[in-house]
């Protein structure tokens, strides 16, 4: 008999067909990628199995921390800067830059927003990403016979969620979205992990994520590990156990300047079953701390770096 596949297995898969098949692609950036349009992996959370790319080391709880600042609805960098955590510095950096015609280093333009919260309010800000839209998505009150306002409070769709899970956990209708169509073009970048739903069987709750674009060389590893925690927190607060988190990509592309990333990754050898521990549950989802996670049994081969494209 064979051994067993590794979980991993179905990822190397998937960048070794793109790479060798996959269509070359004008894309937003201007680097190109090879890209093929539609992929689907699916793991495991069972007994705190945790989808970590072993491969090549993942910095989890960067991705932790990214996660938990969704869920406060901040989609200003600074409070990531202070948790020393750089991965959307980019996109303000880049608008600075070009505003502004000061070609200031990253290192500078990081240190500004932190230490000035003024700085940070005029530059550091996203537009309406990921956390707004989960838990303010903007409603729209009657003012007068044709007209509208927006309320102060929006929809919080993460704590609808949470209820519908404990209270309705048949429904058909367990879902977090992110693509806002009226507000796309206020988002530094449109949401790539867009929609999330969940699935409640057995006292058991599994996750489908979709995402329209992935970068399968540097976004998913960050991806499926938060989409594993989200879930795993979700099954915590409302009593269930963990399933499955299914991934399931539109345009999934390798972009061509990190052929050595490729190559290195696909020449190595996947092993171990890295645990996600959860030490404490808190009373809400919201209430999750960087402290209660650990990662335990995760041993990855060296870190494999390559540039992002803005």
């Amino acid at each position: 008999m064979g051994e067993t596949p590794h979980y991993e297995d179905q990822y190397l898969a998937l960048m070794r067909r793109i790479w060798t098949e996959g269509t070359l692609q004008r894309d937003r950036t201007g680097v190109g990628t090879k890209a093929l349009f539609g992929a689907q992996m699916r793991f495991s959370l069972a007994d705190d199995a945790v989808p970590l790319l072993t491969t090549k080391r993942v910095f989890w709880k960067t991705a932790a921390r990214e996660m938990l600042w969704f869920l406060t609805g901040d989609t200003n960098i600074r409070p990531l800067l202070q948790q020393k955590v750089r991965i959307w510095t980019d996109w303000p950096l880049d608008r600075y830059r070009r505003e502004t015609g000061d070609e200031i280093s990253q290192e500078d333009f990081e240190a500004r927003i932190v230490e000035s919260g003024e700085f940070a309010d005029l530059w550091g800000d996203l537009g309406p990403v990921y956390g707004a839209q989960w838990v303010n998505w903007p409603r729209y009150v009657p003012v007068g016979e044709g007209l509208y306002h927006r309320a102060d409070k929006g929809i919080d769709q993460v704590s609808l969620l949470v209820e519908s899970l404990k209270n309705n956990p048949g429904s058909r209708r367990h879902i977090i979205e992110g693509w806002n169509v009226a507000e796309l073009e206020r988002m530094a970048l449109p949401p790539c992990h867009k929609t999330y739903q969940f699935h409640v069987a057995d006292g058991v709750l599994s996750c489908i994520l979709f995402q329209r674009s992935c970068d399968l060389g540097l976004g998913f590893a960050f991806n499926a590990f938060s989409a594993a925690l989200l879930t795993r927190m979700l099954a915590a607060i409302c009593g269930y156990g963990a399933g499955e988190l299914i991934w399931q990509g539109g345009d999934v592309h390798l972009y061509l300047n990190h052929a050595e990333l490729v190559e290195e990754q696909l020449s190595r050898v996947p092993a171990g079953a890295p645990k996600l521990k959860l030490l404490r549950i808190p009373d809400s989802i919201f209430d999750f701390d960087i402290e209660d996670f650990e990662v335990l049994d995760y041993a990855p081969q060296a870190h494999i770096s390559a540039p992002v494209a803005v």
